[in-house]
């Protein structure tokens, strides 16, 4: 088989879309800077045409919300629509104190906003933000293609893990036991991120929040999995095959958190540097998902032949 844009190419790509030129050139201007390769379309037509003609290349899109002819929402719809790019982050230009423009661009599978005039620091940190995303989304789908041997006699399994790694590798393992591996594999990696920085490692939102800003994420991860206070903590892992459904139970040794507000993207939050994984394991990836009452395990389940 041959595989076309699985693995992270050396420099990303972004596709920015938008009908004034001076704010184009001014996106331009700033991804550049930062080393992104830009490639401008100035309609959601136009970005349609630039897309398939860079399918292998293009790994982020940019975009406006408001153009002529054919806006970002509809825009957003046609390319979550195709399965080559339904994997690919969007991210969203709107105006502040404009929620409703969000809950639209949610529906539409966008899970990454900025709020206009933009500014360059949290320009680069959304967008580097969608770029890990989506490298770590290519290269556990690459671990995922490297195993598409025959797997049918497998009904249940119990397996632990303790680092994103060790995390990451399994994701793309399970992900083969599901009706829809690629869907399945972009919750079950969010899910078991989570359970790793915020369950395991006590990494709170807004610690994280000041962690990414600073590009400082993966240092703080290390050095806590280094603690002698989480060292020894693993997430288990129980997989079950039946008939009608998979189902995926996840458990951490965490303290919980208050998962309610996290299973659907916050108006207030869609232009946070992070926070939306566990919304898009819920709207994307899986049928039912649930946590016990602390918030330390949760459950994911996909109805076969849905």
């Amino acid at each position: 088989m041959q595989l076309k844009n699985v693995l992270p190419t050396e420099k990303t790509t972004v596709l920015a879309v938008d009908d004034n030129p001076t704010s184009l050139r001014l996106i331009q201007l700033m991804l550049q800077k930062d080393e992104y390769t830009v490639l401008t379309a100035v309609s959601g037509r136009d970005a349609l045409d630039v897309l398939s003609a860079n399918a292998d290349t293009v790994d982020i899109i940019l975009l406006d919300r408001l153009m002529p002819e054919m806006d970002g929402i509809e825009f957003c719809r046609r390319v979550k629509a195709d399965e080559k790019f339904r994997a690919l982050p969007i991210i969203m230009q709107t105006a502040a104190g404009r929620p409703q423009e969000i809950r639209e661009g949610i529906e539409a599978g966008v899970f990454y906003y900025l709020v206009k005039p933009l500014v360059s620091d949290t320009l680069l940190s959304i967008v580097a933000s969608a770029k890990n995303k989506v490298r770590k989304y290519r290269q556990d789908k690459n671990e995922l293609l490297q195993r598409q041997e025959s797997i049918a006699m497998v009904q249940s399994m119990e397996c632990a893990f303790r680092t994103i790694e060790e995390a990451e590798m399994l994701a793309a393992f399970l992900a083969q036991f599901f009706p829809d591996p690629d869907l399945a594999l972009t919750g079950i990696s969010e899910l078991f991120l989570n359970a790793v920085e915020h369950g395991n490692l006590a990494i709170s939102y807004e610690s994280k929040s000041e962690l990414v800003q600073a590009n400082r994420w993966k240092e703080e991860v290390e050095s806590r999995l280094a603690d002698p206070r989480y060292r020894d903590r693993v997430v288990t892992v129980v997989f079950e095959k039946k008939q009608n459904r998979c189902t995926l139970k996840i458990h951490d040794e965490g303290e919980g958190f208050n998962w309610e507000q996290y299973l659907h993207v916050d108006t207030a939050r869609a232009t946070h540097n992070h926070g939306r994984g566990i919304a898009m394991a819920n709207m994307i990836s899986f049928d039912e998902l649930f946590y016990n009452v602390r918030g330390n395990q949760v459950t994911a389940i996909v109805h076969v032949g849905r």
